[in-house]
């Protein structure tokens, strides 16, 4: 891991947070999708903020370690003598952190953190994929001791970090806290956001545009990840072929322009219950952004959630412009020329909205969207991009790709909500405005909801 490259990550304040706050007494997980850089910024922190850490890769750790957490487990001084003298490391007492990396691959190391925390003299990090999968839980006790963090893959403002870009963010939060136009630097912002949006948000991705400024490498680096995920589907998933039917068609659903991820569209004999476990399954693994629909938000997102109506977002946007034309080569992918050159049509919208459905879920928001069909009221059939609370509010977002002069919806939703609705949202290509209750702000400053 020597020549790693190191991208300033906003996880690293929370785990700063976590050493200062613990001092020892937990554990933390993090948790997240595969190849989105758990591994590096655990290495990152352990050599900044320690004098002497042990990284124990489950994924290629020989036996004789893992057998230390299985036939050993009672004896927490012979485990960690062992460890040092495998390892050649001395760790000098509360100033050592011990990482367990991919630790779903060594559960039983998992269950053993309650004891090493109680033991007190490291500190324990552990990162994990497919952590919650039933197969990678089964038969452990999930330790009280552990805290979970999630991490996502880069931000827009992680990703102008990375390409050197410092000053643009503090900009533009000055610009939406007082809501004024971003003005002459809007079309160079846009540009940089649409090469986010293209690029995505996955480290391997980005190392690769930095490097090369070619959009056809950076789609032969997304193509490896979405391989990846389908033999980690293959592997650890129950009906493999289900899941994967589910996956690939995020794409095809998005386009489509409905509000609810139909079934019938990759099996006609389909029912949400048949397909119940495999949704379960995109979303632990935490390579779909899942978002429901809920029936009455007037008395809370979350409880009257509908179960049986979602959308799936791709986890990253990046992955999902390769995904819309995984089966054609890149000079093929039209929405590529079509983001570039600003020629976005109706179905390539559905990028902009997963690119919001990523940001919402980065900055801690469960998912929700409303969708109304009444045929006897017409002025019930509404359809709302997201929902979000904000001040005990309720916050719809509508996001639109082009160009944008009804809100229908958003005036139907008020008329019918208006006790809840607070603040309503257009995110959209243009510079920032306010009419009324409605604020109209620039794609990229979606982070700052």
């Amino acid at each position: 891991m020597d020549n790693i490259i190191y991208f300033k990550r906003k996880i690293y304040n929370k785990l700063l947070e976590w050493k200062k706050n613990s001092n020892g007494k937990t554990a933390l997980l993090i948790e997240g999708a595969r190849r989105i850089g758990k591994s590096t910024i655990a290495l990152e922190f352990a050599k900044n903020e320690y004098e002497e850490y042990i990284l124990i890769d489950f994924n290629i750790a020989p036996d004789e370690i893992k057998n230390l957490f299985i036939h050993e487990r009672s004896d927490i001084d012979l485990i960690l003598q062992k460890l040092q003298s495998f390892y050649r490391k001395v760790l000098p007492l509360r100033k050592s952190l011990i990482i367990f990396d991919e630790v779903q691959f060594c559960p039983e190391a998992r269950s053993l953190i309650k004891y090493l925390v109680a033991d007190g003299r490291y500190d324990y990090l552990e990162t994990g994929s497919l952590i919650s999968i039933k197969k990678n839980v089964q038969n452990i006790i999930i330790p009280s001791e552990e805290k979970k963090i999630n991490m996502y893959p880069l931000d827009f403002e992680e990703f102008l970090w990375a390409i050197g870009d410092t000053t643009t963010i503090p900009f533009l939060k000055q610009c939406y806290d007082k809501k004024t136009k971003v003005d002459i630097a809007h079309n160079r912002i846009m540009k940089d956001f649409r090469t986010y949006v293209l690029v995505g948000g996955m480290p391997q991705a980005i190392v690769e545009y930095i490097k090369t400024k070619s959009f056809d490498k950076v789609d032969d680096k997304k193509r490896d990840i979405l391989s990846l995920y389908h033999d980690d589907i293959n592997k650890h998933g129950d009906n493999s072929k289900k899941i994967i039917r589910m996956y690939d068609n995020i794409p095809g659903q998005l386009s489509s322009g409905s509000k609810k991820y139909k079934l019938s569209s990759i099996d006609k004999t389909a029912r949400n219950q048949n397909y119940e476990n495999e949704l379960t399954w995109l979303d632990e693994a935490r390579i779909i952004n899942l978002c429901n629909n809920v029936s009455n938000p007037s008395i809370g997102l979350n409880l009257t959630k509908d179960e049986n109506s979602y959308k799936c977002y791709q986890s990253d946007v990046g992955l999902l412009v390769t995904q819309a034309f995984i089966n054609k080569p890149f000079v093929d992918n039209e929405i590529y020329k079509a983001i570039l050159f600003d020629k976005l049509n109706v179905n390539e919208g559905m990028i902009m909205e997963n690119f919001v459905a990523q940001t919402l879920k980065t900055n801690g928001y469960e998912l929700f969207y409303y969708s109304k069909n009444d045929n006897d009221v017409i002025e019930n059939n509404m359809e709302i991009d997201f929902l979000i609370i904000q001040d005990k509010k309720l916050n719809p977002i509508e996001v639109k790709s082009g160009d944008y002069k009804k809100h229908t919806s958003l005036d139907r939703f008020k008329n019918k909500y208006k006790k809840s609705v607070g603040t309503r949202y257009v995110l959209h290509t243009k510079d920032l405005k306010v009419e009324g209750d409605i604020v109209y702000l620039p794609l990229y400053m979606a982070m700052f909801l």
